[in-house]
């Protein structure tokens, strides 16, 4: 299971985490939930553990019991009390698993805006407020404002001086023009990369595509990795800024790609699998120049399948953004 995400307060993470567990039917039905043992295996307070079990209880996944604490019972029947110490195993979980999101502040709020803005683009004009922004997750204007400014250099908003945080629409021309603008410098910026690339670094690339071709389903989270093998850490030897910013923020197709897995649950797409093998077998291969043709020739395919994929987006419902978002058009 992975961490869960910090935009919401920690109570609202930790009620994640257990009716997760409890609707899922991998916490043990009967146990007795208490609130210091969860605070310590939450690693928090028992202030957050106590709303969240408040908000489970008023959800009906847990009840009150003739003792201390609750009772998982969420179909309300008679069950004798689990009183057990409290573990991963206990509430269905992986031992190696992060319960709550430990990362930096700084880090979550970018890619919480981030995932936010990745949404809105694709259906419209959006105007962003700095302030409502800070208000919803809790920190300062300052933190909200390094955070667009990353996301800036991104390409994912915009700003002139004096004027508002504007983002989207994701067009046709959009992608179309970042499509051609990464055909034209990601080549030569791999045929430059290529000679010092570590071998085994591109033979974990390669066989991570190849998992992918095997999975049934590939998570976004694996299919993002493999993008940013190629479209990145390939790249990572270039040696002009200017190019690589550039490159960096052709960020549209990766961005239609998350909506995508998000609501249609489409996961990788078998051409770019394939595509992107025979570029990594060329390099493994030494063969700098044709992994660098063939790059130009994924590009060029992947920008029609994205263009496709756009027109699909056109008539799906706008999803549900948080309150900092208003469209402007």
């Amino acid at each position: 299971m992975k961490a869960v995400s910090a935009s919401a307060s920690r109570y609202a993470m930790i009620h994640q985490v257990l009716r997760d567990a409890i609707v899922n039917g991998t916490a043990r039905h009967g146990l007795v939930l208490l609130e210091a043992p969860l605070a310590e295996l939450f690693g928090t307070s028992r202030v957050p553990v106590r709303k969240a079990l408040d908000l489970l209880h008023a959800e009906g996944l847990i009840c009150r019991f003739n003792g201390r604490g609750y009772l998982i019972n969420p179909e309300g029947l008679d069950l004798e009390p689990l009183r057990l110490p409290l573990s991963h195993a206990h509430l269905g979980l992986n031992g190696d698993d992060e319960l709550v999101d430990t990362r930096p502040l700084g880090e979550r709020i970018v890619e919480e805006i981030g995932a936010a803005l990745s949404t809105c683009i694709a259906f419209g004009h959006y105007r962003l407020d700095e302030q409502a922004a800070a208000d919803h997750y809790g920190v300062s204007r300052a933190v909200v404002r390094e955070a667009l400014m990353r996301l800036r250099d991104r390409g994912l908003v915009e700003k002139e001086p004096y004027s508002q945080w504007l983002a989207g629409p994701l067009t046709a021309r959009e992608v179309t023009e970042d499509y051609e603008l990464r055909a034209c410098l990601e080549p030569e910026a791999l045929r430059q990369s290529a000679p010092n690339l570590d071998r085994e670094v591109l033979e974990a690339m390669l066989h991570r595509v190849l998992d992918a071709q095997d999975s049934p389903q590939c998570s976004l989270e694996a299919i993002e990795q493999i993008e940013e093998d190629l479209h990145q850490r390939c790249l990572a030897g270039l040696q002009n800024r200017k190019i690589a910013a550039l490159i960096r923020q052709g960020q549209s197709p990766m961005i239609i790609s998350r909506i995508f897995y998000r609501l249609l649950g489409i996961g990788a797409d078998p051409a770019m699998l394939a595509e992107h093998r025979l570029i990594l077998e060329l390099l493994l291969h030494g063969a700098f120049d044709a992994a660098a043709l063939n790059l130009r020739e994924h590009l060029q395919r992947a920008r029609q399948r994205m263009l496709q994929r756009l027109k699909v987006l056109s008539v799906l419902p706008e999803q549900p953004l948080p309150v900092y978002l208003h469209k402007i058009s």
